[in-house]
């Protein structure tokens, strides 16, 4: 069915009815992507005749984390510059993460006993460095083990937001496509060539870069926090300053894959920006064409040795093949924009935070309760585990969508209201932009990953 009825009928729609649809899209590439991941640390390709040809050429973890990061590209930016207010994009990416991730950790402490290795906070012998870089999402860039497996992902989410915000303090929001370029560029000409973690080995110790790195953040924060425009602008740019230290010279990635991950994030700002005028289509064709290109290259030259130990890939095949797949699925997604999609897919498109942080830690809490593994050897029984899994990943993912989440975000609407009142802006920081009719209005989810 497409998304534009009749004339009559468009201009009676409900409001909630006409924002749902135009939202169906992105939701259900989350969806989507979640279903991916899950199904990736399941292991589901295991219990298929041809999943080891699969494994050996399309690597489904690299496939969601790419689809997520595209889908935030397209979508994190457009959410700041559509508030106009720095502080209030703040306000709610931590009410949209925090909440959810602590609720995780602790399901997740409970449920799994000591050693398991799907969690590790507070369980590596340094509690106090475990919980501060976990707490400030930037683990992976400081070589602390990551308090879950799968939220390595959230660290190049949040230097991300530093990069986006001081882009948008400064006025510099609107060059995504040299931005994008530049960084693929970065990532093929360096490769492996910068070793990894180094900060973290001259140091020889993660809480003397911890008692470093720290202050810096709390300060950054406490500055995009302020409402005040200068502090605002200074907050921003100690954020993205130790946000590039950190990428640039502790990355537990190899450097290809960390400066891809975030040449595909400003990609995905290029189609947001050609599609509402911002950017000509031919520039933003050529920067998107570029990326997607260095993307499939680098796998090529560099994903093989040492490096598949830290991109958890079989090969360059793998590597390239899942990059190239995801855009594609992107490019589709965009290409239907304007129709309504299943709503099983939106609706697993709003749990998907929560089906990324629980699948793992439920997967291991329920192995041993039906036996598993080994995998089981009758085609029923491996249909009847596969849906188990999926059964209870979706129903304890709902309800803490629906009982942290939701909740949450509104009262992280409520602090920000109540954070403009006790504390008025100096300035606004740019001017908000109109409400566009295909997807400025989404408030995004974190990246997921495999």
């Amino acid at each position: 069915m497409k998304l534009i009825p009749p004339l009559a009928q468009r201009t009676a729609a409900p409001p909630a009815a006409a924002h749902g649809a135009r939202l169906g899209w992105l939701d259900a590439l989350r969806g989507i992507a979640a279903l991916i991941v899950a199904l990736h640390h399941f292991d589901v390709l295991r219990m298929l005749p041809f999943g080891g040809m699969v494994w050996r050429n399309f690597d489904m973890g690299l496939f969601g984390v790419m689809l997520f990061f595209i889908v935030s590209g397209y979508i994190i930016p457009a959410s700041l510059e559509r508030r106009g207010d720095v502080r209030g994009f703040w306000i709610g990416r931590i009410f949209r993460i925090y909440p959810a991730l602590i609720a995780a950790f602790v399901l997740s402490i409970m449920m799994l006993p000591d050693g398991d290795g799907s969690v590790a906070l507070l369980r590596t012998g340094d509690d106090l460095a475990s919980l501060v870089a976990n707490g400030l999402m930037l683990q992976d860039l400081l070589g602390v083990i990551n308090g879950m497996n799968v939220t390595w992902t959230l660290c190049y989410e949040m230097v991300f937001y530093f990069f986006v915000t001081a882009l948008f303090t400064r006025g510099l929001h609107r060059h995504s496509g040299p931005i994008a370029v530049a960084l693929a560029g970065v990532a093929l000409a360096v490769g492996t060539a910068v070793g990894t973690q180094l900060v973290s080995a001259e140091l020889g110790s993660t809480r003397q870069l911890l008692l470093i790195v720290t202050p810096i953040v709390l300060v950054g924060l406490a500055g995009v926090l302020s409402g005040n425009r200068m502090l605002t602008g200074t907050g921003a740019l100690l954020l993205a300053g130790v946000g590039l230290v950190l990428v640039t010279l502790n990355s537990r990635a190899p450097a290809f894959e960390t400066w891809m991950i975030f040449a595909t994030m400003f990609a995905g700002t290029v189609v947001y920006r050609a599609q509402h005028g911002q950017l000509a289509r031919v520039p933003a064709l050529l920067s998107c064409g570029f990326v997607v290109v260095a993307g499939a290259l680098v796998g090529r030259l560099y994903n093989h040795g040492e490096a598949l130990d830290r991109t958890w890939s079989s090969g360059w095949k793998a590597w390239s093949i899942a990059y190239l797949a995801a855009w594609a699925l992107f490019g589709i997604g965009f290409l239907l924009r304007g129709r309504r999609f299943p709503k099983a897919l939106t609706w697993l498109g709003a749990i998907s935070f929560s089906v990324y942080l629980l699948h793992i830690p439920l997967l291991r809490t329920i192995e041993p309760l039906v036996g598993v593994p080994p995998q089981p050897s009758s085609t029923l029984g491996r249909i009847a585990w596969t849906a188990i899994f999926l059964g209870a990943v979706l129903a304890v993912s709902y309800l803490m969508y629906r009982l942290v989440e939701m909740p949450m975000q509104r009262l992280g609407r409520r602090v920000q209201r109540a954070a403009d009142r006790r504390w008025p802006r100096t300035a606004p920081e740019d001017r908000p932009q109109p409400r566009q009719s295909d997807g400025s209005g989404f408030e995004p989810a974190p990246a997921a990953t495999g």
